[in-house]
């Protein structure tokens, strides 16, 4: 303790040091009551009068900058230790490209998880890291001409990556809590911890729709269904600015679809049609656009029909801020910019890419490499008038409004940084972080109701599988960095004790040591790994019931980590086969980040619990969980296909396109193909049954821009109480284009107590409805739609019809 408080007086006073010694000091006069004379001319400029309006500031402040400080608005300084050498300002930032300000600076001093480089001692305390932001934001306000604010971004989508702030599950998992209100309560947290840290702009949510199951991003995605996703993003963006921090949508656009699933270093060439990447890749985006307002977009680095998303006027100006309304500023993903003419050649060299990025609407080039990089050769394009000062002024304009509607000119700072240690990864925080984990559980298989166990009825347990003691995926490079975590392993034998013994068995490796080859040519187990599992059935025949933990890690999954199989890696299914041959009842729990092939664990093990890539509390919650304490509620949104052989197989699909094969008649030769999904979209089981009745659908016919009220009866018909996600899908009768077999087009989440019933509503708006035309026009046709209600995309408990009517 001792030790803990020198360190923070130590670094408290190297900030004191910094703040008011280490450069030369700022005449205070610049900080007025009410407004600060940002660039130090003793006057209250229009843009430094909170009074005034964004537009007559951005254009006062516009007509005051020269061209080397508008073109430093237009590119993002990767932090420390990235790009950025320093923690705190230097006397040499005078003889940097940022003099003369910067656009924004991304994830300085958060501390990385697994990228030591970046660890710093300004990352925490909490109130040490505000007060650290706080010399930065100073020196950019005091020390440069016209003192323009910084946006300091950082990623979120795991939880605010920040060395000690909440963590939160992957949000495929956060996909699977199908629990709105709990979304917009993980936004509000994230923005929250963000702004008592100094952030002002989080990169979050990711709005990719995962249609490849084998994409190593899947578990960075809420799912594979448009609707499912617009409506989480929409409660995560709105969370998010709900605090006064942006929000930056992730990837714009068509990004989830590499053909092949193939990332790493091709991330190019999506097969999607263009109806197909309106319906489905972009409805997302243009939904929370139009609905949540973010303030920020990052630009993708791929390409669609031939040409570079970031080089595109038709997605970065026509589609995004023409026809989706989008009001903020746009930042590239990384190497988007350099891909232009290093990946996709559609530019003769990079300079030509700066040109043709800045012309498509992109407002800031972000990814790891020097600012300057991208500045200079943006001065060289508009000293050689190969961009006008209109388009420079469009661009900077635009990231401008977003620092004003931000309130960076009137309050650059955080203002206390000692409430910060109050604010962020508090216990409230904690406990939302633990309910978010609980609800992305998904029961997958409950034969016989062999779940929950009974922790009185058993003597030993054991718990195996090389995930069972592993902690590495309940981090995230997208999240906190460096909190306590409990394996599952843990989690259970602190459950059990003065219980019942638990005991410990690794069995295997999570991958063999020639793997992923060896999904394609198997080999025969080593000794060492023939021994692992040996070991492993010895203590299960001694042992009750076994628990065998097992899936992908983080190594196997993730950015550039797309699979060639989504069989268990490695040695994991020998070892489940050999655990299931001891005759001893087994429970698979799965920890993993895309869909997994698992049929003939489906088809012999009891039990089934589908984790995805739980945070901190795994251990806890999935101990919680398979003992009864909590009962799991969370629901698929991906489908898991049988076999690789299958993809695509997603929903929504067009009628007959996933369809089987006849047996029989002029075209029937017999079946040559596995049909169907393992676990279809929208699929989940519960510790407890569900009665749904009395479907009310109001009015039965309408015109098109009337709104259709749903409404029935849900009742828990079980001695449990539970969550049931309840599902509203559409179905257009007769179109004139094809429209898919059905449609997702409603869900909530409803808690109910053994024998309590509940009436749960749901509204259908025009937006709906809808579909493009042949002449690629969203409208609502008339015509019958079938409503479908029920406990998945298969799983259809009620029906009902309306119309719409002709003029």
């Amino acid at each position: 303790m001792q030790y803990r408080i020198q360190t923070q007086l130590t670094i408290v006073f190297l900030l004191c040091f910094v703040l008011f010694s280490g450069m030369k000091k700022a005449d205070k006069s610049i900080y007025h009551k009410a407004w600060i004379d940002f660039n130090k001319n003793g006057v209250k400029d229009i843009f430094e009068d909170p009074t005034q309006n964004v537009d007559s500031r951005v254009k006062n402040l516009l007509s005051l900058m020269n061209v080397e400080e508008k073109t430093c608005q237009m590119a993002t300084l990767y932090g420390y230790a990235r790009v950025l050498k320093d923690e705190l300002p230097t006397k040499e930032w005078k003889n940097c490209v940022w003099k003369d300000g910067i656009a924004n600076i991304d994830e300085h001093l958060n501390t990385i998880w697994n990228q030591p480089k970046t660890h710093t001692q300004y990352s925490y305390p909490y109130n040490v890291h505000a007060e650290a932001i706080n010399a930065v934001q100073k020196w950019f306000v005091e020390e440069t001409r016209m003192g323009i604010p910084v946006d300091f971004t950082n990623e979120g989508v795991h939880g605010l990556c920040h060395k000690k702030a909440t963590p939160l599950p992957a949000p495929i998992g956060i996909g699977s809590t199908w629990n709105k209100d709990l979304v917009y309560k993980a936004g509000k947290m994230v923005g929250s911890e963000a702004k008592a840290l100094g952030y002002t702009n989080v990169y979050a949510p990711i709005l990719d729709v995962a249609r490849d199951q084998r994409w190593g991003r899947v578990l960075e995605c809420y799912g594979e269904e448009p609707f499912h996703i617009a409506e989480m993003g929409k409660q995560m963006t709105l969370g998010i600015q709900s605090q006064g921090v942006a929000s930056t949508l992730k990837h714009f656009a068509v990004y989830s679809i590499p053909k092949g699933a193939r990332d790493g270093d091709a991330r190019t060439d999506p097969h999607v049609a263009p109806r197909e990447m309106h319906q489905l890749h972009l409805y997302p985006f243009r939904r929370v656009i139009q609905e949540a307002k973010p303030m920020g977009i990052m630009s993708s680095y791929n390409d669609y029909d031939g040409v570079p998303v970031t080089a595109s006027h038709y997605f970065l100006t026509e589609l995004l801020r023409e026809q989706f309304g989008f009001q903020g500023y746009v930042v590239s993903d990384s190497e988007a910019v350099e891909y232009v003419s290093d990946k996709h050649h559609v530019a003769e060299d990079y300079k030509e890419a700066v040109r043709q990025v800045v012309e498509a609407g992109l407002n800031v080039r972000t990814t790891f490499r020097t600012a300057e990089s991208y500045i200079e050769p943006l001065r060289e394009l508009i000293a050689e008038g190969k961009l006008s000062m209109k388009t420079i002024d469009a661009r900077v304009g635009e990231v401008l409004a977003v620092k004003f509607r931000l309130g960076l000119f009137d309050q650059p700072y955080v203002e206390n940084p000692k409430e910060s240690d109050k604010l962020v990864h508090t216990d409230e925080n904690e406990a939302l972080s633990k309910q978010i984990n609980q609800e992305s559980m998904v029961l997958l298989k409950n034969e016989n109701n062999f779940l929950p166990l009974e922790i009185n009825n058993l003597k030993k347990i054991l718990v195996t599988g090389p995930l069972a003691d592993e902690i590495s995926f309940t981090y995230s490079r997208y999240g906190p960095a460096d909190n306590p975590s409990v394996s599952v392993y843990q989690g259970i034998k602190k459950y059990a004790a003065g219980k019942a013994q638990v005991d410990y068995s690794k069995g295997c490796d999570i991958v063999d040591p020639n793997w992923p080859g060896s999904e394609i040519i198997p080999e025969p187990l080593s000794l060492e790994e023939q021994a692992g599992i040996n070991a492993a059935v010895e203590k299960a025949k001694q042992s009750d019931v076994i628990i065998a933990v097992v899936g992908e890690d983080e190594k196997r999954v993730g950015e550039t980590k797309s699979r060639t199989s989504l069989g268990l890696p490695g040695r994991q299914f020998q070892l489940v086969q050999a655990l299931y041959v001891t005759g001893k009842p087994v429970v698979l729990v799965l920890i993993n980040g895309q869909p997994l092939s698992i049929n003939w664990e489906n088809r012999f093990l009891p039990a089934i619990l589908e984790a995805w890539f739980p945070s901190t509390v795994a251990g806890e919650v999935i101990a919680e969980t398979l003992f009864g304490d909590y009962n799991p509620g969370g629901k698929l949104s991906v489908t898991f296909p049988k076999t690789v052989g299958q993809i695509p197989l997603n929903f929504p699909f067009k009628p007959g396109s996933q369809a089987g094969q006849p047996g029989e008649g002029p075209n029937g030769y017999g079946n040559t193909r596995v049909l169907g999904p393992l676990y279809p979209f929208g699929y989940g089981l519960s510790y407890t049954t569900f009665a749904y009745r009395n479907l009310k659908v109001n009015p039965k016919q309408a015109n098109s821009q009337a709104e259709i009220q749903v409404s029935f009866e849900l009742s828990n018909t079980g001695a449990r109480e539970g969550d049931e996600v309840v599902q509203l899908y559409l179905k257009d009768e007769v179109s004139s284009v094809t429209t898919y077999e059905s449609q997702l087009r409603g869900f909530e989440r409803v808690h109910l107590l053994p024998g309590e019933t509940k009436t749960v509503h749901f509204t259908l708006y025009p937006d709906d409805l809808a579909l493009l035309d042949k002449n690629m026009n969203w409208t609502v046709e008339p015509g019958k739609f079938k409503i479908m209600i029920g406990s998945s995309s298969v799983d259809i408990r009620l029906k009902g019809v309306f119309e719409i009517q002709s003029k």
